[in-house]
């Protein structure tokens, strides 16, 4: 009898050190389970992180590109408004310096004036001849210079037409800028939604996957406890 005791107790206390190895092999198993899935968590993260960073690379370039093509095009204008502004100030001196003409000739036709009424006074004897002269001379003076004043309007209104296209392109640029600026607003607008939207639906599909493995997980561990027992009380 005390023999058969001494076999069971032995195998009793076999029993409850396989029990506790096998029960201490389930946590560590567990614990680097867990290990693992954090480590394939930092991974994917900076992974994400990576991937994230090497968009914002691509994005900032193209963004730069499409910064040095604008100052392109707005350095040509510039170029091209200089040059306008350039002929506008040849215009403008050489309308100064019709006018300086036209009021050198009009002081000159003044002497000329002066100078024939004292020729009038001095050459009386000459008469209606003189003056058929004078009123003959007064006459073409005066065709000249309605030609020339017409001349001289024909030039201003050319010139204000000009300004007044030059100021309706000027509008229509602007009109077209401040589109395509808000077409480029829209359109980041939308790729912000499309990533956030992108980022979200990545999330979600990790965080389920995250959900599965716990639930396989905590499935497992269960089913070797629900083993080890079953063992435990079969052997008892």
């Amino acid at each position: 009898m005390r023999k058969s005791k001494k076999i069971k107790n032995k195998n009793v206390e076999s029993v409850s050190l396989f029990s506790s190895k096998s029960f201490r092999n389930v946590l560590n198993n567990y614990k680097k389970n867990k290990e693992q899935k954090k480590i394939r968590e930092i991974k994917l993260k900076k992974l994400a992180e990576n991937n994230q960073l090497l968009k914002d690379r691509k994005e900032l370039r193209s963004w730069e590109e499409r910064l040095s093509k604008e100052n392109t095009k707005i350095k040509f204008k510039e170029e091209e408004l200089k040059l306008k502004e350039k002929e506008l100030k040849i215009r403008e001196e050489q309308l100064k310096i019709e006018n300086k003409r036209l009021v050198k000739k009009d002081e000159d036709l003044g002497l000329i004036d002066k100078d024939l009424r004292l020729k009038e006074k001095e050459l009386k004897i000459k008469g209606e001849e003189q003056f058929r002269k004078d009123i003959d001379l007064k006459a073409r003076e005066e065709e000249q210079n309605k030609k020339e004043l017409k001349e001289r309007r024909k030039k201003e209104k050319f010139l204000k037409e000009i300004m007044i296209q030059e100021e309706e392109q000027k509008k229509i640029e602007s009109m077209k800028l401040k589109e395509w600026e808000e077409q480029f607003d829209r359109e980041q607008k939308m790729k912000e939604r499309r990533e956030i939207l992108k980022d979200e639906r990545l999330k979600q599909r990790e965080l389920s996957q995250l959900n599965s493995e716990e639930s396989d997980l905590r499935n497992e561990l269960s089913s070797k406890l629900e083993t080890f027992d079953v063992d435990k009380s079969s052997e008892h």
